[in-house]
């Protein structure tokens, strides 16, 4: 039984879900308190609902930063 069609195929994609899924909630992290930071030097404090707001920012963001970094490391690694 020859494997190879399988490992083409599902190889790249697979890596790529993977490292997207363990980078995504440091990196949705980082942007959000880097948001937050922003926010704070033009405002004296941030409300609740603002942070909720930056937060589905940050989400937004992550989510393609993190897809696109897995798909250029995953074809350039491996």
């Amino acid at each position: 039984m020859d494997l190879t069609p399988y490992y083409i195929t599902f190889h790249d994609p697979l890596w790529i879900i993977l490292l997207s899924a363990v980078l995504f909630f440091p990196v949705r992290k980082l942007i959000w308190v880097l948001y937050v930071r922003k926010k704070q030097k033009t405002q004296q404090s941030v409300s609740e609902e603002e942070k909720i707001g930056l937060k589905k920012r940050a989400t937004i963001t992550a989510i393609l930063l993190c897809i696109v970094f897995s798909y250029i490391y995953v074809k350039q690694v491996f």
